[in-house]
């Protein structure tokens, strides 16, 4: 029986549909850069006119540097937890993603955060809580999740927000990385962004494009350092971008790399924030 979520999502939210479809086109290709069972599972139980983001043009190298992320978001993930096996790792921002069953190592303590109307179509969807995986349904502005999951401390933390900071606000960044330094310190972040201008070139395809949805991105970060100044102690770990490793599916876009504003509009950012408190 085929489902259909418009109903139970709006905004931001429901801009979790479209990974979710790009991720299970991805997995039946046989040189898929990732395969992700849930995704083919879930988009071939849902209404196949579900996804109104299909009027939004996303041509396949937009599609490719999408997995490209998706797939790297793993493979830090699993870094930090060979390096940290006993970790706790919150998903901010988790919509529909199976991360958890594609990266845990037996050991990780798993929170996936999300909006209360997302928690509960993953619960519909994939499953509610069992074992090491939890759910919180909380906005991540919202300290209350905070006291569910710092009664793990002292163990490292984790924290991934793949696809979430861009529609925050700059003060709501900032006060967001400020609540998770002030309250995990040592605890070490992991998120995407893009730059000033493909915030605002993006802004502008969305307007004139034929969708309906309206969920316009709001920050975006110029430099990887900048961060480092928002509070004592935070430190630029590492970086990536999609064009500094060669990938044959994106040759059409490679020239990209040679124009400066351009070869590092998306990038993958890893902090450290403050020093572990023992």
């Amino acid at each position: 029986m085929t489902q259909n979520p418009d109903s139970s999502l709006t905004g931001v939210a429901e801009t979790l549909l479209f990974p979710l479809e790009v991720r299970a086109l991805e997995s039946q290709r046989p040189d898929a850069l990732l395969r992700d069972e849930v995704a083919l599972a879930l988009v071939a139980q849902l209404d196949p006119g579900f996804t109104r983001l299909k009027q939004i043009r996303m041509d396949e190298s937009d599609q490719v540097t999408l997995i490209l992320r998706n797939r790297e978001f793993d493979n830090l993930a699993r870094g930090f937890l060979e390096r940290c096996p006993d970790a706790v790792v919150v998903h901010v921002g988790c919509g529909l993603d199976a991360r958890f069953q594609r990266v845990d190592n037996g050991q990780v303590d798993w929170y996936d955060l999300d909006l209360p109307e997302v928690i509960a179509l993953r619960r519909q969807l994939i499953g509610g809580e069992a074992g090491r995986y939890h759910l919180l349904a909380s906005s991540f502005l919202d300290g209350a999740w905070i006291e569910k999951v710092g009664i793990h401390r002292p163990r490292p933390f984790l924290f991934l927000a793949e696809g979430v900071l861009m529609y925050l606000e700059p003060a709501q960044v900032r006060t967001a990385v400020h609540m998770l330094r002030g309250s995990f310190p040592g605890c070490e972040l992991i998120f995407d962004a893009f730059s000033p201008f493909l915030v605002r070139a993006n802004n502008l395809r969305f307007t004139l494009s034929r969708s309906d949805i309206r969920s316009p991105y709001h920050w975006g970060l110029k430099r990887g350092s900048d961060v480092e100044g928002w509070d004592e102690g935070i430190r630029l770990l590492d970086a990536w971008f999609p064009f500094d490793q060669p990938e044959p599916r994106l040759a059409k876009v490679q020239w990209v790399k040679h124009v400066p504003f351009l070869a590092r509009v998306i990038g993958i950012f890893h902090y450290r924030l403050g020093e572990m408190v023992v």
